[in-house]
């Protein structure tokens, strides 16, 4: 009975730590996370973003490539709740990148999760696990033609 009880327990406690060290890569809609009533009132509307290869104004000067690596605490939270919060983070820290070197936009803005680059124009990837919710953004800021 004793080895059946060190059995049982030792399954759940290695069952739990899987859990705990989940990393799903997750793909969620662009448009939902655009529209958090946070992001209305965060994002700086003088930056546009143009996700994949969405169309845009013609480009007067490129500026140059960045990226940005984001965290949030997961916990608690469903991973679209903890992947839209974070999805924020990593697009405002993209927007003060571009204010900061004289850019109005940012274009071709892909998903980098884990090195893992993912273009899309309607969704971004994330990775949610139970206790952290993860984005990665890649982008070039440009000033746009007048």
């Amino acid at each position: 009975m004793r080895t059946f009880t060190f059995s049982l327990t030792l399954l759940l406690v290695l069952a739990s730590a899987a859990a705990i060290a989940r990393d799903d890569h997750k793909m969620f809609p662009l448009e939902d996370a655009l529209n958090t009533q946070a992001a209305k009132e965060k994002m700086d509307k003088g930056v546009k973003l143009y996700f994949g290869n969405q169309s845009h104004p013609k480009v007067e000067k490129v500026i140059g490539e960045w990226g940005t690596n984001k965290k949030t605490n997961a916990f608690g939270k469903s991973d679209k709740e903890a992947c839209e919060w974070v999805f924020l983070s990593a697009v405002l820290m993209m927007q003060e990148r571009a204010r900061a070197e004289g850019g109005d936009a940012i274009i071709n803005i892909r998903s980098n999760y884990k090195s893992i680059e993912t273009s899309s124009e309607t969704e971004y990837m994330c990775g949610a696990g139970a206790l952290m919710a993860g984005v990665a953004f890649k982008g070039e800021v440009v000033k746009l033609a007048k």
